[in-house]
């Protein structure tokens, strides 16, 4: 079975995280499910619902598009509490053998050649929980963070995130603050990986312009096959492409279809489709996957993380080499996190 690496979860938030070592009754990730379907690493996001959550309800507009109105900004001290909560659960599979989190890449190399418990990273979604003086971003990189997003779908001190309304393109406000500017500089040096996805098109290219690293993208598609902001405009990619990164191709049925629905008979064809896009224009070195389970509704047809080998078989099925799949799998996720983490 080819080795997987998946670049986003939510699985850390669900109400049954606790069977998450022997298996949920429902959901999408969980270790037994990750061993079947081949997933030897993944990135376990940690997000922090925030007050509202009853206002983050899709709403079909008068043009056939879709409005989502989304809570406001998330209270620091609510939101450090909350996180640290969350990230406990994982501290706690690691320490009972279930997980190992991985502070540095060769737990990534050990979870690829041997039959041990998965490899797990600590990711924040949203930096909420840091403060805009970033002394907590010294305690969290302690305690193993290593990939973070400056936001989720909403505005922080540090940047502003794009809404899921759609059709729209990524460009919907102003970049990262100062705030951010120095969060961004201090996980490159650091080596905390800075992932852009659900960042505006302005914060993208102030990140873009600071040259830290590889850009990465953790669960994206191509915007020229889905018109949501949330997927990545072909002048992304391009960028993407020339600081040798990598985009996630997502597996959530409303970032993969070009109608914006999220109908459960999406295809597992369409999550190859948008890997084709990336790889024709900026090169299969550039396609890693980032599955949102448990964040997001995804085709029927995959299921669940045990079904991540029909993902493989159709990307396959479009033309990728054999080679090329595992570098999509595995390879292409391993050199850009080896890159960011250079001091880890």
């Amino acid at each position: 079975m080819i080795s997987v690496f998946d670049g986003h979860n939510d699985a850390l938030t669900a109400e049954d995280h606790d069977a998450f070592a022997i298996g949920r009754r429902g959901g999408a990730l969980d270790v037994p499910r990750m061993r079947a379907g081949g997933i030897r690493a993944a990135i376990f996001a940690v997000w922090i619902e925030g007050e509202d959550p009853e206002r983050a309800v899709a709403q079909p507009d008068a043009e056939g598009g879709v409005r989502w109105d989304l809570p406001g900004p998330v209270d620091h001290d609510a939101a450090a509490a909350g996180a640290a909560r969350i990230a406990g659960r994982l501290a706690a599979l690691d320490r009972a053998g279930a997980l190992r989190l991985a502070r540095s890449v060769s737990t990534l190399d050990d979870a690829f050649t041997d039959d041990g418990p998965p490899a797990a990273i600590l990711h924040l979604e949203g930096a909420e929980a840091i403060d805009p003086g970033l002394e907590a971003l010294e305690h969290w990189y302690a305690a193993g963070l290593r990939s973070l997003g400056p936001v989720w779908s909403r505005p922080t001190a540090f940047g502003h995130g794009v809404p899921f309304t759609a059709p729209s393109t990524p460009d919907t406000g102003p970049g990262l603050t100062d705030a951010g500017h120095a969060l961004v500089r201090r996980c490159a040096e650091l080596g905390i990986l800075v992932d852009l996805a659900h960042l505006n098109a302005a914060g993208f290219w102030d990140v873009a312009a600071a040259e830290l690293g590889p850009l990465v993208s953790s669960h994206a598609g191509a915007h020229a096959l889905c018109p949501s902001p949330r997927n990545l405009t072909d002048e992304q990619l391009d960028a993407i492409g020339s600081t040798g990164g990598l985009i996630g191709i997502v597996y959530a049925n409303q970032f993969l279809n070009a109608d914006l629905s999220r109908k459960p008979s999406t295809p597992v064809s369409r999550i190859a489709e948008h890997a084709a896009y990336v790889a024709d224009r900026i090169g299969v070195e550039h396609v890693g996957l980032g599955s949102d389970f448990d964040g997001a509704e995804i085709p029927d047809e995959l299921g669940d993380a045990a079904g991540v080998p029909r993902v493989l078989d159709a990307l396959s099925a479009v033309g990728f080499t054999p080679a090329e799949v595992e570098a999509i799998a595995w390879g292409n996720w391993r050199r850009v996190i080896g890159a960011w983490w250079r001091s880890a």
